[in-house]
């Protein structure tokens, strides 16, 4: 059996990651991002994982609405990337609005389970 992640399963986790994000799912998002994972904001800054997680748990970082207009996978099974275009609505350290993001996750195979985690 491969450890090959196809691109069905590809979209199935970003889809699990937005869900997390608008249900505030510290704990999701938690189980699926590498410990060393980090949130590159559209100022340039690099967000921590543990900090933005719990910027999300204090209600400074709320995701309202996030739709998916556009995902493109990488053609390398073996390391899988997506290219997910969204619109998010979300209310980040006060102001309130609808951005146009650009989320680009590479992917891993977890080795305790058959999912696969966000680097």
């Amino acid at each position: 059996m491969s450890d090959d992640i196809i691109p069905a399963e590809v979209r199935e986790l970003h889809d699990v990651l937005c869900e997390a994000m608008v249900s505030s799912d510290v704990a999701q998002l938690d189980s699926i991002l590498a410990q060393d994972y980090t949130l590159t904001h559209m100022t340039g800054y690099v967000q921590p994982k543990a900090e933005w997680l719990e910027a999300i748990r204090a209600g400074e970082m709320r995701y309202h609405r996030m739709e998916t207009r556009e995902a493109t996978h990488g053609a390398d099974p073996a390391a899988p990337e997506l290219t997910a275009r969204t619109l998010t609505d979300a209310t980040i350290w006060g102001p309130g609005a609808t951005w146009r993001l650009t989320l680009h996750p590479r992917l891993n195979p977890m080795e305790t389970s058959g999912r696969s985690h966000a680097p």
